[in-house]
């Protein structure tokens, strides 16, 4: 199968695409603002969460682990911001650097100000441990580097989507698992690294057939002639059915033979499918979007529908990515104040019924604590009309 050209013609917005990006981010920042526990230890903190404690519930995790969806529908968002930048001259390697350039400042000036009063805070005051504290609060930009990297590479995989269409897909899955054989099976240091070009790129390259999976692609239309967004024709039905099954049944398998632990997120202790990434992820990608699919008619009628849905779609995709770069920034500088007015014993060792009660509050002192680090670093970046050019909102905005 081989993908068609890529038109140049300049789409019209995808909301449900908007819902997507900005629902997986706000997935894995409300998994850490509610679920991380930090246990204090002669060494420094550690972090741990409630599926070190509890046996089952990892298999939520199909659902919650939701950075498979964010790569996927990220690639559709970069393809079709493309084809707007193509309809006004621009080339795609000009169009990729100033994409990964504009997530880049930001990240980059977080990781060096942490950096910067790691040094400072541990010199001064003779912790160290600050050095473990600086990484765990800045361990998330891992995700960042490694789409950074395939924002980069979109000539080249733009390119091989067009020459060779799904044989890609196939390659760079095949490649994950030569890549898993030779870490599990001969045990070759280092070479499981490999895994975030080649697992990510898959999730990132399938993202490129979203508008033929959904069937958006053939440009349907409402008896108004507005786009139809929440159309869905039987074969794309269909083929939302067969990647949600193929995907449930590989992770069946691959997690039932015991070489792979069932949670699709890290846990103290145990082996890891993200850190880095194994063929589960694959599987991940398959099953979450094929059920991306499935419920796009019903999320995108409820979203054209306007309401409290709508309104708060569209607060999350201009702020989801901003949160998602310095949530942990306002976790830490929240803790700290929790810890300098409280102390430590304020904090859980282990998940009890009050602290499952309490979780929906557990959100509200790393939020406030985040929004100021958000105009700090960058309030005039993602101001819609800071540029002059308000197309280019969406590169960090959703």
């Amino acid at each position: 199968m081989t993908a068609p050209k890529t038109s140049i013609a300049a789409p019209r917005r995808d909301p449900y695409a908007d819902f997507l990006r900005s629902f997986s981010l706000m997935v894995v920042i409300l998994w850490h603002w509610c679920f991380t526990i930090l246990i204090w230890r002669p060494g420094g903190p550690t972090a741990t969460s409630p599926l070190g404690f509890t046996s089952g519930i990892w298999i939520f995790t199909w659902l919650l682990q939701v950075l498979p969806v964010f790569f996927y529908i990220g690639a559709y968002v970069h393809l079709t911001a493309w084809q707007r930048a193509a309809a006004r001259g621009d080339r795609l390697w000009q169009f990729a650097l100033r994409q990964a350039r504009s997530l880049a400042v930001p990240s980059f000036a977080q990781l060096v100000t942490w950096i910067i009063l790691g040094i400072v805070v541990g010199t001064v005051f003779n912790l160290h441990w600050m050095g473990t504290a600086v990484l765990m609060v800045v361990s998330p930009l891992w995700f960042v580097a490694t789409y950074l990297l395939l924002i980069t590479l979109m000539p080249v995989s733009v390119w091989l989507h067009r020459r060779y269409g799904a044989l890609v897909l196939v390659w760079l899955a095949g490649l994950a698992v030569a890549v898993d054989i030779l870490r599990f099976r001969f045990e070759i240091p280092y070479v499981e690294w490999l895994n975030m070009v080649f697992v990510w790129g898959f999730a990132f390259q399938m993202g490129y057939f979203h508008g033929r999976l959904s069937g958006t692609e053939g440009d349907p239309r409402k008896p108004d002639d507005q786009p139809d967004w929440g159309f869905q024709s039987t074969r794309s039905r269909r083929l939302a059915w067969i990647l949600t099954f193929l995907g449930l049944f590989l992770l069946v398998g691959l997690v039932g033979s015991g070489l792979y632990p069932g949670s699709m997120v890290g846990v103290p202790g145990e082996g890891s499918n993200m850190a880095p990434p194994t063929v589960c992820i694959l599987a991940l990608t398959l099953f979450q979007v094929g059920v991306a699919e499935l419920i796009r008619p019903f999320v995108v009628r409820h979203l054209g529908a306007g309401g409290w849905f709508a309104r708060s779609t569209a607060v999350l995709t201009r702020f989801a990515l901003p949160l998602f770069l310095f949530h942990t920034t306002g976790m830490a500088l929240s803790r700290a104040v929790e810890w300098s007015i409280f102390g430590l014993r304020i904090e859980a060792v282990e998940p009890t019924l009050n602290w499952w009660l309490l979780r929906p509050v557990a959100i509200i002192g790393p939020l406030l604590a985040t929004l100021p680090v958000i105009y700090l670093f960058s309030h005039r970046r993602w101001h819609p009309h800071a540029h002059g050019r308000p197309e280019q909102e969406p590169r960090l905005a959703g």
